[in-house]
């Protein structure tokens, strides 16, 4: 008997048809979040679920009672609650790497943008205010040679760290474990503890993922270390910074400006950054290009293919349901 697969999102129809050649499909038709009930009520008899950004808590578990497989369509998963599937034998799945290159460019755009007073110039031009030249007209920050700090070193902090180098900048970051010696150099980035960091970055962009040590880790304290002047740019998780003191750093001038493509509660938005001239913001497309959709798709229904034939997906989250 084929698996019954629910797909939360109309994803492009190529992964629909992989995953329909060995199982039966549903699609959610609006390009809209499920409500908890709705969500519920949708695999209430699926075997398999591919979601998008859903919250997956153990109440939504126990309406699936025949669910065996979440493939999760994106590479953070802090909206699912992994041991709670894992404590009903459920692989869970998820897609890093193919957004890896994408992500790097939004973080880096909004690095550019934010400095360089990108949408201010923008605005200038098209409301006719733009009648001769002025010596004072939006000055901006350059790149070169300033220090780009980089919190948080996996695969997208790595390829933030190959931008950064190619504009001639200092490359600094913090994680969990250090890389080897030879990625490094690679990639021209030195190890320092998280408060030289703060104290040296011009440019910290954030990669870390949301857990319970990097919640809330960039706060009031950790602002009051970073340079006079100096950026901050958010492709990761809202939840990382604190946004309330975000916002007084960037009131105050301490900060110059922050480039931002997640919120701390998104996807409401703090009034206070909506009226500010230096923040960029975005809302959480960083890997929205047409070539990481559909590989982050098409990894996802592999990912659900291979749990559902007994192999070992290739980005299981839990691995030890598999013994």
């Amino acid at each position: 008997m084929r698996p019954k697969v629910f797909i939360a999102r109309p994803i492009q129809q190529i992964a629909i048809d992989q995953v329909a050649q060995h199982c039966d499909v549903y699609v959610h038709g609006e390009d809209a979040p499920m409500t908890a009930v709705q969500l519920a009520h949708a695999v209430t008899d699926m075997d398999g679920l591919m979601s998008v950004g859903g919250n997956i808590n153990d109440e939504l578990l126990a309406q699936a009672p025949k669910l065996r497989v979440v493939a999760n369509i994106g590479a953070g998963y802090d909206t699912i609650d992994v041991a709670a599937c894992s404590r009903r034998r459920i692989l869970v799945s998820n897609t890093p790497d193919v957004l890896t290159e994408s992500t790097a460019d939004m973080a880096f755009a909004l690095l550019l943008a934010v400095s360089r007073h990108l949408l201010q110039a923008d605005r200038y031009v098209r409301d006719g205010s733009w009648h001769y030249g002025l010596w004072n007209l939006l000055w901006g920050t350059e790149l070169f040679g300033k220090t780009l700090g980089l919190y948080g070193f996996g695969r997208i902090g790595q390829a933030m760290a190959r931008r950064g180098r190619g504009f001639s900048m200092r490359i600094l970051y913090n994680a969990r474990h250090r890389v080897d010696d030879t990625l490094e150099s690679e990639v021209g980035a030195q190890f320092v503890d998280f408060k030289t960091l703060l104290q040296e970055s011009d440019f910290l962009s954030l990669h870390a993922p949301l857990n319970p040590e990097s919640n809330h880790s960039i706060g009031a304290d950790e602002l009051g270390l970073m340079k006079p002047g100096a950026f901050i740019i958010n492709t990761a998780r809202g939840k990382i910074v604190d946004e309330e003191a975000l916002i007084q750093a960037l009131k105050s001038g301490r900060l110059a400006g922050a480039g931002l493509d997640v919120f701390e509660n998104e996807p409401q938005i703090h009034p206070a950054l909506i009226g500010m001239e230096n923040v960029v913001m975005a809302p959480h497309i960083a890997s929205a290009t047409a070539e990481t959709r559909l590989r982050m798709a098409l990894l996802a229904a592999e990912n659900l293919l291979a749990a559902f034939a007994g192999r070992r997906p290739p980005n299981v989250l839990n691995p030890e349901v598999l013994v």
